[in-house]
């Protein structure tokens, strides 16, 4: 009798459905193949990522000679140091009023975009208006940069700080796709402005 036989006489074996089941239920379970196993790397393969291994042993960690045991205190009755001296306007959260101790005080805001950050900064930072007035003022006030490097006789080089350079070497699909991009949005503001004229 083959083997096949064998399998049919058994399966038509009432007596021994229930053990068959049994015995035979792992060959049902479907198994993870071989490639598709997560396998865990070696500490030598993970040395290229930078801070790899703060969780070591301590004397294997990286930053261990940088801490201290114990930790630094601050005395509570230490003095707060001096703030420094506001000369420009600052611009801060009305959630948070008052400046800090240190601030920046290279660029403050001035011209129309400097407006735009006033009117921003009246709403709080969960309030959308908030950021996108911020955006609007950032454009504007490249276009400001623009006309005072003008003005005091220097010509920027503007397709240069966009990038383009690198974006024609590294990137060429890219920027056919923001030229098509920009085009097709100045040919529908060039339509729309002629047919409004051609209206009134």
């Amino acid at each position: 009798m083959d083997k096949a036989s064998t399998l049919v006489k058994h399966d038509n074996n009432p007596e021994h459905d229930h053990d068959f089941e049994n015995t035979h239920d792992h060959t049902h379970h479907h198994h993870v193949q071989p490639e598709l196993r997560q396998t865990r790397r070696t500490r030598e393969q993970l040395t290229h990522i930078k801070g790899w291994g703060a969780d070591l042993d301590r004397k294997n960690r990286p930053g261990v000679p940088m801490e201290r045991t114990p930790p630094r205190y601050t005395p509570a009755d230490m003095p707060t140091p001096p703030a420094q001296e506001q000369k420009v306007e600052v611009l801060v959260s009305p959630e948070r009023p008052g400046i800090t101790q240190i601030h920046g005080s290279v660029q403050p805001p001035s011209g129309l975009s400097g407006l735009l950050r006033r009117a921003a900064f009246k709403y709080t930072e969960n309030d959308l208006r908030h950021w996108l007035i911020l955006l609007g003022a950032d454009r504007i006030n490249v276009v400001e940069g623009i006309v005072e490097d003008l003005a005091h006789g220097h010509v920027p080089n503007i397709l240069g700080e966009m990038g383009l350079k690198s974006e024609w070497q590294h990137n060429k699909k890219g920027l056919a796709t923001k030229v098509a991009i920009a085009g097709a949005i100045g040919a529908a503001a060039y339509l729309l402005l002629k047919n409004r004229d051609e209206r009134y």
